[in-house]
């Protein structure tokens, strides 16, 4: 069964900021997406989520025979041992637990080096709590107070990368991070169609949606339609529905859809301004 380390970590590292609910008090309550995500695991909503967290990762992956399905430490532990996939060494990708046998918290490293590990973990916060409140980058002493009692060895299909020296002994090592994904632009049309109405009738300047307005000004401003001057103030002005209306003339006659005045009169339709998106990087949603 295919398992990449890789994917694994930066899967999880790449919910680094998420956080559980809180009571009607304000509290943190244990309330998260891991459990009811995680076939089998759907029981330990409200309960400590560390190890489901580490669990849900396997199970997005389809790894569910590669790595302990469950939401105890302890339990997980056992697994490892019970595999024979057990070191007291740090493993690339593989999980790190604490506490005299391991039963007080879990996470998975990262990287590593000489003296430290470097961790992805859910349910601690930026003290490095067993209960926090959500999934946090942490950096942990390899050795001393604090240390883990023993790490898990995944089967990876890249193998395995260890300090251990039965397992290569590996002094340094990393998951590298992928590149960021390029954020993706998203825009109302319902929201543009609002401030297409409201924001002619304001004083100069004025707006309703200026976050969904703003790349549509931009892309109008790109098409030669708009003066870079009134590009960025985020308001569906009388110049910026002047502008969309030369552009539905313009997609309306490149396309021979021969769309009337009132067709084109700079109140956002879907199909052009689709159409606008998918020259200048943005997406429209409802």
């Amino acid at each position: 069964m295919a398992f990449s380390r890789t994917r694994y970590v930066n899967l999880l590292r790449a919910q680094a900021g998420y956080h559980e609910g809180r009571d009607p008090s304000g509290n943190w309550n244990n309330i998260q997406r891991f459990s009811p995500e995680t076939l089998g695991l759907e029981w330990s909503q409200g309960q400590a989520w560390c190890a489901t967290f580490t669990s849900w990762g396997a199970d997005e992956l389809n790894a569910r025979d590669l790595w302990p399905i469950t939401a105890s430490c302890y339990t997980a532990v056992q697994w490892w041992k019970k595999a024979n996939r057990w070191t007291e060494y740090p493993v690339l990708g593989g999980p790190f637990y604490l506490g005299a046998v391991g039963q007080d918290h879990v996470g998975v490293v990262y990287a590593y080096d000489e003296d430290k590990i470097y961790t992805v973990e859910g349910n601690t916060n930026s003290g490095g709590s067993y209960q926090g409140d959500g999934v946090y980058l942490r950096v942990r002493p390899r050795r001393g107070p604090g240390s883990p009692y023993g790490y898990g060895v995944p089967q990876y299909d890249e193998g395995t990368i260890s300090a251990d020296p039965a397992l290569g002994g590996t002094a340094k090592a990393s998951v590298p991070v992928p590149a960021p994904p390029t954020p993706q632009v998203r825009v109302s049309l319902s929201r543009l169609q609002a401030a297409a109405d409201r924001d002619p009738g304001l004083r100069q300047g004025g707006t309703t949606h200026p976050a969904d307005v703003n790349p549509v000004e931009v892309a109008l401003a790109a098409e030669g339609l708009l003066a870079q001057a009134y590009a960025h103030d985020g308001s569906y002005g009388s110049l910026t529905r002047t502008a969309m209306g030369r552009w539905q003339r313009r997609y309306s006659d490149a396309k021979g859809l021969g769309w009337s005045a009132d067709d084109c009169d700079g109140r956002p339709g879907r199909t052009s301004l689709v159409a606008l998106g998918k020259k200048h990087g943005f997406t429209v949603i409802n």
